[in-house]
């Protein structure tokens, strides 16, 4: 089964310093029937204005992604770790049994726009970490690269749930083939331009996808796209 769900349905909140857009039950926003897909459980679309951000707050039992497609992101936590996340790179942070965290809009100047998911772990009580990887934009022209997953490469974070995120610059006019194996699901972000989804259903800007049933998946760009694709196990939500 496709299901799409377009972008001009996702619940958004504004405040003066923060627009968000939820994919699935956040915050102030309740759905019974959008909880989660699969271990899949937040995917927020995040714009921080300058020198703003989230103070510090407690996390537990998941597996925290963020992702930066433009301008920084600084973050600090009671592991005593502090970075600035710009484009290319991927932070993931495991909350385990614990953990306190900001994120903040270091500019004076430019706005962050983030997108943060967060993944139920494969297991609990997990001790808290953090991590940073990176990539370059050429290892995503026409491709699938993977930059997250529970068998990591050289440049993928490691997640603790056996799911893997792929980042794809995909030319106009150009096709990707997806396999994965039977009885998992897939879900695609569309982050920027159009995508043709087994040629039959298209794609616009911030629109998503949840696929199950469906194990080989062809991706057309009718124009120049940037997307996310996440292969993710099966089962009941």
């Amino acid at each position: 089964m496709i299901q799409v769900k377009p972008a001009h349905d996702r619940y958004a909140a504004k405040s003066d310093w923060l627009e968000s857009h939820f994919s699935f039950s956040f915050g102030p926003y309740y759905d019974p029937e959008n909880i989660r897909f699969g271990p899949l459980r937040v995917l927020n679309d995040d714009i921080i204005q300058p020198g703003k951000g989230f103070g510090i707050h407690p996390h537990r039992e998941a597996e925290v992604v963020s992702i930066v497609l433009k301008g920084q992101l600084k973050h600090e936590d009671s592991l005593d770790n502090v970075g600035i996340l710009r484009y290319g790179q991927i932070q993931r942070m495991t909350a385990g049994t614990g953990i306190l965290h900001s994120e903040f809009n270091p500019s004076q100047d430019e706005e962050a726009h983030i997108l943060q998911l967060w993944f139920i772990p494969d297991q609990k009580q997990l001790p808290p970490s953090y991590e940073e990887s990176s990539f370059d934009d050429q290892q995503l022209k026409n491709a699938l690269h993977p930059v997250l997953s529970s068998h990591p490469g050289e440049q993928a974070a490691l997640i603790h749930q056996d799911v893997t995120l792929y980042l794809s610059r995909l030319d106009a006019g150009n096709e990707l083939q997806f396999h994965q194996q039977e009885g998992r699901r897939i879900y695609v972000f569309l982050i920027e331009g159009e995508v043709l989804i087994q040629n039959e259903v298209t794609l616009a800007q911030r629109d998503e996808v949840r696929i199950t049933d469906l194990h080989e998946l062809t991706l057309k760009a009718k124009q120049d796209a940037f997307f996310l694709l996440i292969d993710l196990p099966g089962g009941e939500d």
